[in-house]
């Protein structure tokens, strides 16, 4: 009995220190290494000619299409010009935009967009198997990447302890799945509902701006021969005056 008690109160303490660890550990919010919060505006300084307006149909042009893919992109009208399939989560940071990023709990990034109005949740620590439910944004698992930068900083175990100084960064990396179909590029060049997106959010400073770069990893075995890798950068402003909100044609 002596023996039992002991086992019991040992199992008893393990388990309190498991909650208190668990209870200890910081929200995503509170461990983000960098700040990605605010008003930021896309700079476009490459492929203008396919994001600043839309490009003729039938031009997809380094975009890795296999036959299936051409034939889809080849279907497009003209008259589909200005609709939501061009702003789905694969190309919805290429478009000409500006974005609003703020916490909307301590586990959710929330990503706006003014051009087109569209809202991506980027949320951490939930499972990252399909869930079966497509929109036009999917569904995005997000996790800090701590890298020796970061432990550098203070990082212990995967929590952090400091902030990052300039002009070190970390990335944020997004996984982004359960997307419906939709377009690459405004043009029609498609993405399937099968596609799967990884991205890498990265924050860092010049002499005068602070940005960040997102690089777009889309592997979509139904239209693309493969990865279609893109990077799009995004300069800080200071408020929101410029924010202004345009839907997209459903």
């Amino acid at each position: 009995m002596t023996r039992l008690l002991s086992i019991f109160c040992a199992g008893a303490a393990l388990g309190a220190g498991a909650t208190a660890i668990a209870q200890q550990a910081p929200t995503a919010r509170a461990a983000a290494p960098v700040d990605l919060t605010g008003y930021w505006v896309s700079v476009v300084s490459e492929d203008w000619a396919w994001r600043m307006r839309t490009p003729l149909k039938g031009d997809y042009e380094s975009v890795p299409l296999n036959a299936d893919g051409v034939s889809a992109a080849d279907s497009w009208s003209e008259v589909e010009d200005g609709s939501c399939l061009a702003f789905g989560a694969a190309a919805l940071l290429r478009m000409p935009t500006r974005l609003r990023i703020a916490w909307e709990d301590e586990q959710t990034l929330q990503l706006e967009t003014d051009n087109g109005e569209q809202t991506r949740l980027l949320r951490f620590g939930t499972d990252a198997s399909p869930s079966g439910r497509r929109t036009l944004q999917g569904r995005s698992v997000a996790e800090w990447q701590i890298t020796t930068e970061v432990v550098a900083s203070g990082a212990t175990a995967g929590v952090l302890t400091t902030r990052l100084d300039e002009p070190s960064w970390a990335s944020l990396e997004v996984v982004t799945a359960d997307m419906s179909a939709a377009w690459l590029r405004p043009n029609g060049v498609p993405n399937s509902e099968n596609a799967v997106m990884t991205e890498y959010f990265d924050r860092f400073s010049d002499a005068e701006d602070e940005w960040f770069t997102v690089t777009t990893i889309l592997d979509d075995p139904t239209y693309l021969t493969e990865p279609f890798i893109v990077s799009s950068n995004f300069k800080r402003e200071a408020d929101g005056s410029n924010w202004r909100p345009t839907p997209c044609r459903p």
